[in-house]
């Protein structure tokens, strides 16, 4: 999978022959938490070339770690699915993770904003349990980022199931939602929470979905894990 190899046969330099290349990770990241679509898997690197994305895919299935399966009915469409050996990284990932949350400082990560990746987390996360037993329409606007990334609509079925759209769905909006993007990952990443960033964050709309927000927005996994750094 890489280019060079670090001839050792220590299994920790074996395994990140196969996982440290560029991107790799994060891609793992995105299979573990349950994406198996091409489409999917880009909306949770969006930086990543699609280029880049079905090369690292390819070599994920050569090392055994995915399998690339043709959707039934569905010409051209594939998934791509964690193999007993991908399925196996899922701790691995957890504790990358909890390690970034605790020990990588709190200005660094929050330098890497993108709304594209928050708001595909939060969709992904998103607890509709506080919301009401209908359709729930949010819109989240970012007035500090270019217009293409700038609205947002969290659309919750009375079902439970969320889906997120980048353009005007057409359904009645019951709560806007205005802040800086810093805020709402600062935020979304345990960094700060709703109460503390009152100030920062506008709402329009229904009063009870806009209290409840702290226990919908569906925190990232690891908001919960305590800086051991500023």
């Amino acid at each position: 999978m890489t280019q060079g190899s670090y001839r050792q046969f220590c299994p920790v330099a074996m395994a990140a022959e196969l996982l440290c290349t560029r991107w790799t990770m994060v891609l793992v990241r995105e299979l573990v938490a349950g994406s198996t679509r091409f489409n999917d898997l880009r909306r949770g690197v969006p930086r990543m070339s699609p280029t880049l994305l079905s090369q690292r895919l390819k070599e994920l299935e050569q090392a055994g770690i995915v399998d690339r399966v043709a959707v039934r009915g569905e010409r051209g469409i594939f998934d791509y699915k964690l193999t007993e050996a991908g399925r196996d990284l899922q701790p691995v990932v957890e504790i990358f993770g909890l390690w970034g949350q605790r020990w990588v400082e709190s200005e660094a990560s929050l330098a890497n904003l993108d709304p594209s990746l928050l708001m595909w987390d939060m969709r992904r996360n998103l607890d509709p349990t506080p919301l009401p037993c209908a359709r729930t329409v949010i819109r989240v606007r970012y007035p500090d980022v270019a217009p293409s990334c700038r609205s947002w609509w969290l659309v919750v079925e009375a079902s439970g199931e969320v889906d997120l759209c980048s353009s005007d769905p057409g359904f009645e909006v019951d709560l806007y939602l205005t802040t800086d993007l810093r805020t709402m990952t600062a935020i979304w990443m345990g960094l700060e929470r709703v109460e503390t960033a009152a100030d920062k964050i506008h709402f329009d709309g229904s009063p009870e979905i806009a209290r409840s927000m702290q226990a919908w927005l569906g925190l990232s996994p690891f908001a919960r894990e305590r800086k051991h750094v500023a």
